[in-house]
């Protein structure tokens, strides 16, 4: 009997984040394989799997035999599909309830769906262990993503409602429609990127682009163009994976940095002519929106419980809305 090496996979949870936040396990049972518990099975084949973590997993429906939930004493089978889901914990951090003011557009027994600020970190780790997202709502519930991205993500309150939402970002199911204001002009009305996406060669920390797909995972970015403004144009962008900076790393990749993204060049002028005066522009559209222009709009996705889809919108932020109204009297008077 060959054994089968554990596939890995990560999914965001808003799409555009810094990093991913759940984590899945494939699992291939063999031909030869013997009837044996799935518990049994996973803590043989996970390394750092207890038997107690896998049963708790699997009574929160967090692991799925050829796509469905399973009891403890199921029996696995040869060639079954296994699915092991679990949420990914980088640090180990207390964490530590804040009183912060939430934006919270829905909320029900089983999901909350919040507006979130540029500037808010999602969870704490690595130089943010205060003022996040989750200090928030431990503090509200009672019990780094992507900080300068600002608009909607959905929240579970219930580990059932966890593995459902996380299922669904993995089938690629969730609608997320971003805004972002990016350099440059594009000659399509509308276009798709494919480039894997993956941990930059030389510099860890940051996200590059493989269109060969020699390194990192598949990851395509659908564009439609809403407004030109001759040096920069403002974009929806519709994810059909989602990878840590998907967006910002490919329109990087072609040509088209966002907007005063100071990790992947859009931090300087990248179209125009340097001059005192348009430098000048510029620089006071980087102080209205001192983060990359990006905007997570729309958000929608099924129900864990109705089973039925709902959908929220967010209004485009003051700073994005100020920095597009300067480009557009820009573009019709550059002389002013």
């Amino acid at each position: 009997m060959t054994d089968h090496m554990p596939e890995l996979e990560d999914e965001l949870e808003n799409g555009d984040g810094s990093e991913e936040i759940y984590e899945r396990v494939n699992l291939v049972v063999d031909k030869g394989q013997e009837p044996l518990r799935i518990d049994k099975f996973i803590q043989a084949r996970i390394e750092g799997a207890t038997r107690n973590k896998v049963q708790q997993s699997i009574e929160k429906g967090m692991v799925l035999v050829n796509d469905k939930p399973v009891k403890a004493n199921y029996k696995v089978r040869p060639l079954d599909r296994l699915i092991v889901y679990s949420t990914k914990n980088p640090e180990s951090t207390e964490i530590k309830p804040e009183n912060i003011p939430l934006d919270i557009v829905y909320e029900d027994d089983d999901v909350m769906v919040v507006n979130k600020p540029a500037g808010m970190v999602v969870h704490p780790g690595c130089g943010n262990y205060s003022g996040t997202l989750v200090n928030a709502l431990a503090w509200y519930l009672g019990d780094e993503i992507d900080k300068n991205t600002s608009g909607l993500l959905v929240v579970a309150k219930s580990d059932k409602a966890m593995s459902d939402l996380a299922k669904q970002f993995f089938d690629h199911t969730v609608e997320r429609r971003y805004i972002a204001l990016v350099w440059g002009d594009f000659e399509e009305d509308a276009g798709t990127v494919v480039a894997h996406v993956g941990r930059h060669q030389r510099f860890r920390k940051i996200m590059d682009a493989y269109p060969d797909g020699e390194h990192g995972k598949e990851a395509i970015t659908h564009y439609e163009v809403l407004e030109r403004h001759n040096y920069v144009t403002l974009i929806a962008c519709k994810l059909e994976t989602g990878r840590t900076h998907q967006i910002r790393v490919h329109m990087q990749h072609t040509g088209h940095p966002l907007f005063n993204d100071d990790t992947y060049g859009g931090d300087r002028i990248v179209k125009g002519t340097v001059f005192a005066k348009y430098k000048q522009f510029v620089d006071n559209c980087f102080e209205i929106m001192p983060r990359h222009a990006l905007h997570a709009q729309t958000l929608g996705f099924i129900h864990p419980r109705t089973r039925k889809h709902i959908q929220f919108e967010s209004p485009m932020p003051a700073d994005f809305s100020g920095v597009l109204e300067k480009w557009r009297r820009y573009r019709r008077n550059p002389e002013d």
